[in-house]
């Protein structure tokens, strides 16, 4: 009787640790999509940027030079969600300053090619803010999953690992001071 017992005991426990891995494989992989989504986000914003330098060039060296140097940093993107993160912030940034430099050239306001690439840029900031949301939503599952109980006691036996999330520089935190004077 007692081997009846523990045999049915070890079943329950196989069919938990069973379904705790496939519970945790399918975050990990949402968890990955999400991150490829980011990327993808990220090309595209790169694919429009040389569109910009061509577009601004006309207009002012200074500002083509600035959008030069945004394209030269895609190299420095880090393979792990923190590098990319710092690399992301720091273009966003770039991105930032050049809109704000933009309200001095009318011209170049005015041109239709530069709008539309600027709206193109701005649909493609929206969607990235989306995957960024999506990636930290399944970050955030992947790790409750891993840390509730039962699932925290089979999680480190099979080998998971928590999720960074994708945050931001601190600076960029800080909202941009806006003077309406003048």
């Amino acid at each position: 009787m007692a081997v009846y017992i523990l045999l049915g005991c070890l079943i329950i426990v196989g069919i938990l640790a069973w379904s705790i891995y496939n519970r945790l494989v399918n975050a990990k992989n949402v968890v990955n999509e999400a991150y490829s989504g980011i990327d993808v986000h990220l090309q595209k914003r790169f694919e429009l940027i040389p569109n910009l330098i061509e577009a601004v060039k006309g207009y002012n060296s200074y500002e083509a030079e600035t959008l030069s140097k945004i394209v030269a940093s895609r190299s420095a993107s880090g393979n792990t969600v923190d590098e990319m993160a710092a690399n992301d912030s720091s273009i966003t940034s770039a991105l930032r300053g050049f809109r704000i430099h933009m309200e001095d050239y009318p011209d170049l306001k005015s041109n239709t090619q530069f709008l539309k690439l600027m709206d193109s840029l701005s649909l493609v900031e929206d969607e990235l803010a989306m995957a960024r949301r999506y990636y930290n939503g399944a970050t955030r599952d992947l790790n409750t999953k891993m840390e509730v109980f039962p699932a925290i006691l089979f999680a480190g036996i099979f080998g998971f690992k928590k999720a960074p999330f994708y945050e931001i520089d601190e600076h960029q935190k800080i909202a941009p001071e806006v003077d309406l004077k003048s």
